[in-house]
């Protein structure tokens, strides 16, 4: 049985997944580098101070490295075409508080997907 896919057979995609940093925290990352080319992201992301660009600079050099490997594309041609954070399992936490109250903290979770693709 075939297994069907949404993306495209001239795109790559790599998933980072369980990442324990919030997906709002790392969609300001990814904000950074969609649309730019392999190569120039991966310098934005090598001087952005932000603890999610390590994590989203190792999808998109995961993601580089199997369109290079699985469909023969060049890298110099690859651009970023779509970055996005989904969030995963948050975990909960309580932390006891003051006159014996209990407060939550949920530790969130997120799932990262960088698809590069040929430019045009």
């Amino acid at each position: 049985m075939a297994r069907t896919s949404k993306f495209k057979p001239d795109e790559a995609r790599a998933v980072v997944r369980y990442l324990w940093i919030a997906p709002r925290k790392v969609r300001v990352v990814l904000d950074l580098i969609r649309g730019k080319g392999v190569d120039e992201a991966l310098t934005v992301l090598k001087f952005t101070p932000k603890r999610a660009s390590a994590a989203v600079a190792k999808a998109v050099k995961s993601a580089a490295a199997n369109a290079e490997q699985n469909f023969d594309l060049k890298r110099e041609n690859l651009v970023v075409a779509e970055a996005f954070a989904d969030g995963g399992p948050t975990m909960k936490r309580w932390q006891a508080r003051q006159r014996g109250r209990a407060f939550e903290i949920k530790q969130r979770t997120s799932h990262i997907t960088v698809v590069v693709r040929e430019r045009d």
